[in-house]
């Protein structure tokens, strides 16, 4: 395998997209410019030079520390850049060198600062959802010009997704807030699920917010409460449930709906039919 494989090439520029993620998630969230100042550490504020910004590479020669303040870089960095490469390799060697191999690339990557973002700061910023929206709405036409209308929603059902998508989130969220007497849902999720629609089309759109939920549910009623209760007995506290960021469970229910969701219709369909 040579560097101008399509899965190498791939991994090699989707780790330089996962770099430049580490920066929009850092610095979204707090309504930061993505290209100016260029790189710092965000411990001692020195801008990173061109060599100690080599994804993965340098963190590794540096030993995970700043270069300057000696600080500690967290692991998280690497871990993204090496997620996106591995995410644009697989996408390529999976579909070959197609259109529709980057949609799925680019759409992966989105969702991946989407999970980080929601996880880190119970926050989606608009720079993702919005370039998801319209990316998705203009890849679908651009996939139907050049015959590539595999996988995700064509033109029209993109738009259609898109509103069922927000709407039903919407929906989620009101029905939450009248039974929490709280806040449910942000409009971040509402966005999300626009951009999601944009992508897998209106049918798929609602199977995310199923599968959304089912990941939520579990991983809350089987691991974060279990745990979060016994820590608070552990220490004599009151135990307080943790706030649900479902933005990091929609974002991977999107991409298990977009590349087996017909699978998923299928098995549904089936149980119902046999009940």
């Amino acid at each position: 395998m040579t560097f101008f494989e399509p899965a190498v090439f791939a991994f090699i520029i989707g780790a330089l997209i996962g770099s430049f993620l580490n920066v929009c998630i850092s610095r979204w969230p707090d309504e930061l410019s993505v290209v100016s100042p260029r790189s710092r550490c965000p411990k001692c504020a020195k801008g990173i030079a061109w060599y100690d910004n080599i994804p993965m590479v340098s963190w590794l020669i540096l030993r995970g520390r700043c270069r300057g303040c000696r600080e500690r870089i967290s692991a998280l960095y690497p871990s993204i850049e090496l997620a996106v490469g591995l995410l644009w390799a697989a996408s390529f060697a999976a579909l070959g060198p197609t259109f529709t191999a980057l949609r799925v690339a680019i759409f992966g990557s989105v969702l991946l600062g989407i999970a980080v973002t929601d996880a880190q700061r119970y926050l989606i910023p608009d720079g993702f959802t919005v370039f998801g929206l319209v990316w998705g709405l203009v890849s679908a036409m651009i996939a139907l010009f050049i015959g590539e209308v595999d996988l995700f929603a064509g033109p029209q059902d993109a738009l259609i997704g898109a509103c069922a998508g927000a709407g039903a989130i919407a929906i989620v969220g009101w029905l939450g807030e009248v039974a929490l007497k709280k806040e449910a849902m942000g409009f971040g999720d509402v966005t999300l699920m626009a951009m999601v629609g944009a992508a897998v089309g209106p049918n798929y759109a609602l199977l995310t917010v199923f599968v959304g939920a089912v990941l939520g549910a579990v991983t809350f009623l089987f691991f974060v409460y279990p745990i979060g209760w016994l820590r608070s007995r552990r220490t004599k506290s009151e135990f307080a449930p943790p706030l649900v960021p479902f933005g990091v469970f929609l974002a991977p229910a999107a991409m298990v709906t977009l590349l087996w969701g017909s699978d998923l219709w299928q098995w549904y369909l089936g149980v119902i039919l046999a009940a």
